[in-house]
Order: C-alpha cells, then structure tokens, then sequence
C-alpha cells in the first residue's frame, strides 16, 4: 500500500513539473532551442496551461528559428511533450541593393559593395545581417567620412519561396580631413616630443582611423606617458568646399607618468647561473626627454654594469642612441674584461627593422692555455630583423629572421675581418594542441687568422638557444681546458611541443645540431637530443630541458622583477 502511494505521488509530481520536454530537431537547430525557448513543464492536467505553453512555444520557437534563415517552421506539442519541429527550406538571399549618398568616389563605392558579406545566394541570418551592415558602415567611416550612417534597412522575406531581398541605404556625410593637433595634459614635456612621435597624422591628410590608432599606440608605447587618447574632434571642424570637406583637428589626451624608475630583479638561468640586478630607468634625462637605461648585473659567471641614452625620434623617424658598458666574464676557463662604446641608429619600414651600430671594444683575454693578450676593434655592423605579421590563426603563426653585417679595419683595430651572421626562427601550429619550432643560424668571420679578433665577434656554442646538451658555450676552439670562439658557427633545431587540454603546461621533444670552430675541414656537427617541460605564459613559453650530447645537462632560464 504504501508502495503505491509513492508510486502514484512520483507520476503525479513528473506530471506536474517534471524534467523539460525532449526537443527533436536537426543539428544544430536542436541546440539552439534547448539553448534559448522557455521549457518550464506546465501542469499536464490543467488544458489551459498545457495550451498556453504549446502557443508560447511555438511562437517564440519560429523567432527563433527566422533568425537563421527558416521562415516555413512546423512545430509540434505531442502528448508526451515532445516538440517536434520541421524547419523547412532556409531562405536564401536573393538580392542586394545598396545605395551611398555622398561625395564617394565611384571606385570605392564599388569597393564596398564588392567587400559585402552578405552576397546574393547565401543563406540568410540574422547575426550575418546585422555583422554585415555594420561592417560596411564601419568601412566607410575608418576612412575619409567619420560622419556617415546608416539611414535605413530593410530584408524582405518572401516566405513562400524561401528568398530574401536586402535593401540598404547609407549616407557618408561630408570628407574630413586632418587638422592640427590639438594637446591636452602635458606639463614636463613639449608639444614638440610629440611631433617627433608622430609620423601618422599630418595636417591636410585626408581621415583615417587607423592612423589615429597608430599614433596612440606609438605614444603609449614610450615611457612618457600613463594613458594616451587620440580622436578626430568633429565638433570643432571648419567646412571648406562648399561642405563637401571638413578640417577637423586632431585631439590628443596624455597623461604623464613619473619620468625615475628603480628596479630591482633576480634570476636564475643554467647558462650563466643566479642573477640579482639593479636597473635605473629615467625618461627626462637633462630635462630633455631623453632615455636613459642604466644598471649593474651580478651572475655568477659575468658580471656587467651598462648606461645607455635614447634619443627621441628623428622626423625621418630615426632613432639614435648612445651606450657604454663594462664587463667581466669567466666562461670555460676564458676569462674576458671589456669595455664597449656604441653609437647606434635604428629605422624600421613595414616588417623590417635596420639598426646601423659603430662600436668601438677593447677587451682583454686570460686563460691558462694562452699567454694573457689585449686586443680592440673599431667595427660598423648593420643589422636587419623582419618580423612579418601573420594572422592569429594562421598555420605559420610567428617567424623572425635576422641578418648581421660588420666589420673592422686598420689601423684602429688589430685586425681587418668581415664578419657575417643570419638566424632565423620559424613557429607552427600544427593542430589546437601541438607546436612546432624550427631554429637555425650560421655566421662566419671572413679573415686568415682569429688572432687579434675579440671574442665578441668569434663563435661559441652550447647551452639554452644553441645546442642542448652541452654546455653554455662550450663548443669552439679547444685550447686546452679553455674554449675559444671560432670563426665559423651553425646550429640548426627542432621542437615539438604538446600543450595539456585546458591547461598552460606542455611537453616538448626536440633534436639540436651545431658547432663553432675554426677548420672548416674538421668542423664537425654535434647532436644533443632531450625533453622538457613548457609552461605558457603571457611573456611567452618558459622551459626547463633535460638534454643528453656528451653529457647529460639541464637547461632552463626564469627571471622574477620586484
């Protein structure tokens, strides 16, 4: 008895607010109703209840479905409360008429209409409708007319022959040009700190929000500045041309950030082992707006104190800078003091950057295989770095190359050489969870003799970046128990990483090859293979490898700021 009671109480209490009815319908329509339609069981013994809720679902059931394209929708309550739905046909887009009022030219006119998303033949739905509407008006405001706006829409739907017909009407307002800058916020620096900034936005240009946008960028880039805001200022335009153009000066809003910064930091790296530093940053300099980036590093086998000044841009937009820095480094039983004085000037077009450097470096060498020597060189090196932009979720997502030109002449320095160096860095993305990493670089000092040459523009190998498995910078010319650089270097590397679902850690397994000598006769490659652990983080991936060439190593670098 008691057990029928339970029983009839279960039945009645499904009855009357049990789980929500079944959805059937083809994927992924399915989902969309079981996502967004009320489902909240009615009473199934009260007829009203039970019909109000199959007229609310099938009402807001074909709304929703009108979104993607199916005007001609059944739906069905059936006794059991499954809903059964027939979608129909989808509508597809039969026409599209878009008219542009303005003094738009011809040509881009017949541009947009041509960039329209939406074509004649394609399915129709609302979110593609609305994204491509308001694509195009963002298209014809991001150049020349900021003012323009969309006067009306319309989508006839001919449900009976699942077609749709697209009438738009836009009107692109006056042309705006550029005027001059208008400056808000500055107190320690000039107006004119600005224009050696600003290479984008030059009065009499005609409008372009994308150039408003790399002007920000570059001013929130510099150390001058907290915050940085960069508008057209259409209230205050003056109309030229009967109206048909507008000058509107640019509006730019700084806020100034403290010019001192001291930094302290430590680290710990297997190529050069713990690290501690101190870093003074200024960007005021003399009160002149210059850079200044000072510091002492301690490691354990080098140790460096360094000062060098960065000089606003030019109006050519190159930049200049001067460096000093002194250096004491033990490394494979060589022990190297130099002392270095750069001048510098870099200029980046598009993907390329060039950086032109005179350097002039003294430097001392101590070991106990070699009697203790001094030698110095007055060098000119040029520089080139291409880092090509590639869409996010392309196959190739990152890649940089990098070739070094340079050399020194008599009687300055000791020794006439040229020396050439070229590196290049290749990232893939295989599928969402696995990497692939292909590294190689080779350079060659063009000279009889390395005799005289500082160690800074010879070779060595090994170590974290080079060839795992040996260690830092222990491939190179063998003078007893001390490792010298080379004239000829080549290392080449290959990783593939698998990154945890839903986590930052990943694991990799990777093959390096190179060396670094001075016989191009008995160079000879060395392989170190291994695996590591990666842990994905915003600067990037951090690593720590476990490696086997001659020996086994373990390799790894993490730096903490404070």
């Amino acid at each position: 008895m008691r057990r029928a009671l339970f029983l009839l109480l279960l039945l009645c209490s499904a009855s009357a607010g049990g789980a929500p009815p079944e959805i059937v319908a083809p994927p992924p329509l399915d989902a969309l109703l079981q996502r967004y339609l009320p489902l909240e069981m009615p009473d199934a013994n009260d007829p009203d209840a039970r019909a109000a809720f199959a007229e609310r679902i099938d009402r807001e059931g074909r709304a929703l479905l009108a979104t993607e394209g199916y005007f001609n929708v059944r739906l069905q309550l059936t006794e059991n409360f499954v809903i059964q739905v027939e979608p129909g046909a989808r509508a597809l887009v039969e026409q599209v008429d878009i008219s542009i009022d303005g003094p738009v030219p011809e040509a881009r006119k017949a541009a947009l209409r041509e960039a329209w998303t939406l074509k004649a033949g394609a399915p129709f739905r609302q979110a593609d409708w609305t994204a491509a509407k308001e694509g195009l008006l963002m298209a014809l405001m991001e150049r020349d007319f900021p003012g323009a706006r969309l006067l009306d829409s319309q989508a006839e739907v001919d449900a009976d022959q699942n077609r749709v017909r697209i009438r738009l009407h836009y009107a692109s307002g006056a042309a705006y040009r550029f005027g001059a800058l208008e400056i808000e916020g500055l107190a320690r620096y000039s107006p004119e700190l600005i224009a050696r900034y600003n290479t984008q936005v030059k009065a009499g240009d005609p409008y372009d929000e994308n150039r408003l946008a790399a002007l920000q960028n570059t001013l929130e880039n510099t150390p001058y500045f907290a915050s940085v805001s960069v508008r057209l200022n259409t209230d205050a335009g003056e109309n030229r041309e009967a109206g048909d153009i507008i000058i509107a000066p640019v509006q730019v809003q700084l806020r100034e950030q403290a010019p001192h910064r001291l930094n302290l930091g430590a680290g710990v790296s297997s190529n050069t082992g713990a690290r501690v530093e101190v870093n003074f940053r200024t960007a005021d300099l003399f009160s002149r707006a210059w850079q200044l980036n000072s510091g002492v590093r301690l490691e354990e086998l080098k140790q460096s104190a360094y000062a060098d000044i960065f000089f606003p841009p030019t109006p050519e937009d190159y930049h200049y800078a001067l460096g000093v820095q002194v250096e004491r480094s033990d490394i494979r039983n060589l022990e190297l003091r130099t002392e270095s004085l750069g001048l510098s000037r870099s200029h980046r077009q598009g993907s390329v950057e060039n950086v032109l450097t005179l350097s002039y470096i003294t430097e001392r060498e101590i070991s106990d295989a070699l009697p203790q020597s001094r030698n110095r060189a007055l060098t000119l090196n040029s520089m080139w770095t291409w880092t090509p932009k590639v869409a996010s979720d392309a196959f190739w997502f990152n890649h940089v190359s990098q070739i070094q030109v340079g050399g020194a002449i008599r009687p300055i320095s000791d020794q006439n050489f040229v020396r050439l160096y070229g590196a290049t860095l290749h990232n893939f993305r295989l599928n969402a969870r696995n990497t692939l990493s292909l590294r190689a670089e080779g350079g060659i000092v063009l000279v009889d003799s390395r005799e005289g040459i500082p160690q800074n523009f010879l070779f060595r190998a090994g170590g974290t970046q080079s060839v795992r498995g040996y260690a830092y910078q222990s491939l190179g010319v063998r003078e007893g128990s001390t490792t010298l650089g080379g004239r000829y270097l080549l290392t080449a590397s290959g990783e593939l990483t698998h990154w945890l679902a839903d986590s930052p850690w990943g694991v990799a397994a990777f093959v390096d090859v190179g060396n670094a000598g001075d016989d191009k006769k008995t160079f000879q490659l060395q392989r170190g293979y291994g695996v590591g652990a990666r842990w994905r983080s915003e600067a990037g991936a951090i690593g720590v490898d476990v490696a086997y060439g001659k020996n086994w190593h373990l390799h790894f670098s993490l730096s903490l700021p404070f």
